[in-house]
């Protein structure tokens, strides 16, 4: 059976789902999809032998990758100066915002910022086309018209920021793309429409292709993707080294294997990146079941300063920069609010704290995701680089992290606390009502969330019940406090509701909730039963 797209029909898809295209995908999918599936597989048995032990070690098998004295393949120029990334979905407005916004990456998301309905799929790419070639732009139904900004632009007419896509993960299938009967490989398609599309264009350019990396866990899956990147540079006809990936260490797992991933990579890598939310996420999804001395306290008081996220950090900044590679901070969930002064002071005060720390600490760059926070993040760097691109030749022989010390969780200060908990059921309730609607970054309560910590506020609530966890006032973390909750949450939205519509998603999205956080057996990622049967 030859491959078939089943997607309702998307505005220029012609561009983007090219018979070249789609034979790449069938070619890759056939190749690579039993190792994809293996890896899959190997994760779950992984995952039990931790918990079951209560702790992880480096690897023994690969200590002389460790050991070594070896650097990835040199950093494009075009990458030299990541110093202020700006991440958010494709969707044409926003990403008109964030190439107008003076940052000098923008992570372009097909991933936890953006929901795979196929509009976003496919439309994305499209506006990924137009952005490579500075050709963005869009009228609002209103007549407001967007464009990139004079300022934003190159001599030549092209986006002065670098564009990064962040395909999907390899945990997810497009079942609107059908590969003799089966859904195709979501990873594999994201990543080969945008180099079968732009590849040449970028080489061109000097510009790409470049993409980040999300939920690796091992460097044998870091390995696939430059198996795949390979393929691909010849099907775009452009040499090998080309495309060059940033991997976001956003797993716990992964932060055990940061050299191995990058010797994995290192003809394709430009660097690594503390994906700290979803770190926290994985963190909690690996050790759910490990006890209580796994038990974090409410989410605001795990911050990054905190022993076992700052063994992380640091360990990332040593790592990458022994290597050659970028050191890329992560995201301030704090946003601007430019209708309260006294909130939108706190927001920066908040942000600025996070960028000074982070370029203090040898970063050579940090992700936002609001315009108004690139000039402070960009200060920040400012301030610590001044006209160097990078810092990479700042060697941080200082740090020495332990595996007890990348999983100190006991010495985490905070409480569990009842407000946190009701704090979990509305953030997760919400976003996954947004999420329905094709909204994959939401503002909620002053903080930018997207799927990463709409996980965490469910793997939270889930392991507070299953461990037996008590709030600061004594009470226990039960399934039938969340589920009052939960009703609480989900009548307020029902009748703040504009419509049949909105009404529907919030049940929906109720459902889905409780699916992901009171079911007996976790489920990996709370994306997965939220796409079945969405168009």
């Amino acid at each position: 059976m030859p491959i078939t797209v089943t997607g309702a029909s998307v505005a220029r898809s012609e561009e983007i789902l090219t018979p070249q295209a789609l034979a790449v995908i069938e070619q890759l999918h056939h190749k690579y999809k039993p190792r994809r599936d293996a890896l899959l597989a190997a994760r779950a048995g992984r995952r039990e032998e931790i918990s079951a032990a209560g702790t992880i070690e480096f690897d023994p098998a690969t200590a002389e990758i460790r050991e070594g004295d070896w650097q990835i393949d040199p950093v494009p120029p075009a990458l030299a100066d990541r110093r202020v990334e700006i991440t958010g979905p494709t969707e044409i407005k926003m990403a008109i915002n964030a190439l107008n916004a003076g940052a000098k990456v923008w992570l372009a998301d097909l991933e936890d910022a953006n929901t795979p309905h196929w509009e976003n799929v496919i439309g994305g790419q499209v506006n990924l086309k137009d952005a490579t070639t500075g050709d963005l732009a869009w009228t609002s139904p209103e007549g407001k018209a967007y464009a990139l900004a004079p300022e934003s632009k190159t001599a030549d007419g092209l986006p002065k920021t670098v564009i990064l896509p962040r395909p999907r993960g390899w945990h997810f299938d497009e079942s609107r793309i059908l590969i003799d009967g089966e859904p195709a490989v979501a990873g594999i398609v994201d990543a080969a429409l945008y180099v079968l599309t732009n590849g040449a264009t970028l080489h061109a350019q000097g510009r790409g292709p470049f993409f980040y990396l999300p939920k690796t866990q091992d460097w044998r899956e870091a390995a696939l993707w430059d198996d795949v990147f390979t393929d691909l540079e010849a099907a775009a006809g452009i040499p090998h080294g080309t495309i060059k990936a940033t991997v976001l260490i956003e797993t716990i797992t992964a932060a055990f294997q940061m050299d191995e991933i990058l010797h994995a990579l290192r003809h394709h890598i430009a660097g690594l990146n503390a994906g700290r939310w979803d770190y926290l996420f994985s963190l909690i999804k690996t050790f759910r079941d490990a006890g209580p001395a796994f038990v974090l306290p409410d989410r605001a008081d795990v911050t990054m300063a905190v022993p076992f996220m700052r063994a992380y950090t640091e360990l990332l900044v040593k790592t990458c920069h022994r290597r050659g590679a970028h050191a890329i901070g992560g995201m301030a969930a704090f946003i601007p609010d430019r209708r309260d002064e006294e909130r939108n002071a706190v927001a920066l005060a908040k942000v600025k704290e996070d960028k000074d720390r982070e370029a203090a600490a040898g970063y050579d760059g940090s992700w936002v995701a609001h315009p108004d926070l690139v000039p402070t993040a960009l200060a920040a760097f400012d301030a610590v680089l001044g006209d160097q691109p990078n810092q990479v030749s700042k060697q941080r022989e200082d740090v020495s992290v332990s595996p007890a010390d990348l999983l100190n969780v006991p010495a985490t200060p905070g409480a569990v606390t009842s407000e946190g908990v009701r704090h979990n059921v509305a953030i997760g309730l919400r976003y996954l009502e947004a999420w329905l609607a094709g909204r994959g970054a939401v503002a909620i309560f002053g903080l930018m969330e997207d799927a990463a910590t709409a996980e965490i506020s469910r793997s939270q609530l889930w392991q507070w019940i299953h461990e037996g966890t008590t709030t600061q006032d004594g009470a226990p973390v039960t399934e039938d406090r969340v589920r009052a909750l939960l009703d609480a949450e989900e009548t307020a939205l029902l009748e703040a509701a504009g419509d049949d519509n909105a009404r529907a998603r919030i049940t929906r999205a109720r459902q889905l909730f409780e699916q992901v956080t009171l079911a007996d057996d976790f489920e990996d990622f709370l994306t997965l039963p939220a796409s079945a049967g969405i168009a």
